[in-house]
């Protein structure tokens, strides 16, 4: 299972490079801090998270829809710390079995997933009983004027060239309705300074599965 979107591969892969360096390295640190045992990553990409695993992970299926994306992964993976494989996949049709997963790992990702409700469910399906999902996303903003622009930039062409990503979603939402308890959230903005973009409101953190 795959979903190809060259031109946006290629302009991610480069613009995730000048990220990390602006700080988003950090945050991908603080990301999977902690974590051990079987982790899934769901929306991998182009495996920026890799490098920064903890030693006390047995392994890591990075799962990625997109051929390209997939390809730099699996590049990033041979570097890492921990086991990786790299797999094909959807976030809707997970290849895990139920409740297998230690911990599931969210980044970047649920913004452009086609129904966020199926994609935790999936997430809640692999997932042990009190295993983790760890989460770094880009949602909807809390001042009227910016939400305001982020349902502007939905309704045009923000999704059409970013791969299917939207601004507006209330994340933190979905995924409560998707029955995790948010054990800790921290919200900033990224980048921290400037104009605030569409895209620049941003949780990370931590929900469990009851």
């Amino acid at each position: 299972m795959g979903v190809s979107h060259p031109i946006f591969a290629r302009v991610f892969a480069r613009a995730s490079v000048a990220m990390d360096d602006a700080g988003v390295a950090a945050h991908r640190r603080r990301l999977v801090a902690g974590l051990r045992g079987l982790v899934v990553e769901v929306g991998a990409g182009n495996g920026r998270n890799l490098a920064h695993y903890p030693p006390a992970v047995d392994h890591v299926l990075a799962v990625e829809p997109e051929p390209r994306l997939r390809a730099l992964a699996e590049a990033a993976g041979s570097a890492a710390r921990v086991p990786v494989t790299v797999a094909a996949g959807l976030a809707e049709a997970l290849p895990v079995a139920d409740g297998a997963a230690d911990a599931v790992v969210l980044s970047l990702v649920l913004c452009s997933v086609p129904d966020q409700g199926v994609a935790l469910g999936e997430a809640r399906r692999i997932l042990r009983p009190g295993g983790e999902l760890r989460f770094y996303e880009h949602v909807v903003a809390q001042t009227p004027g910016l939400r305001r622009a982020q349902r502007i930039a939905d309704a045009t062409l923000w999704p059409l060239f970013c791969a299917g990503c939207h601004t507006a979603r209330d994340t933190l939402a979905a995924i409560r309705s998707a029955g995790f308890t948010i054990t800790d959230v921290d919200r900033f903005r990224f980048p921290p300074s400037g104009v605030p973009a569409p895209a620049s409101p941003h949780v990370l953190g931590v929900a469990t599965r009851p």
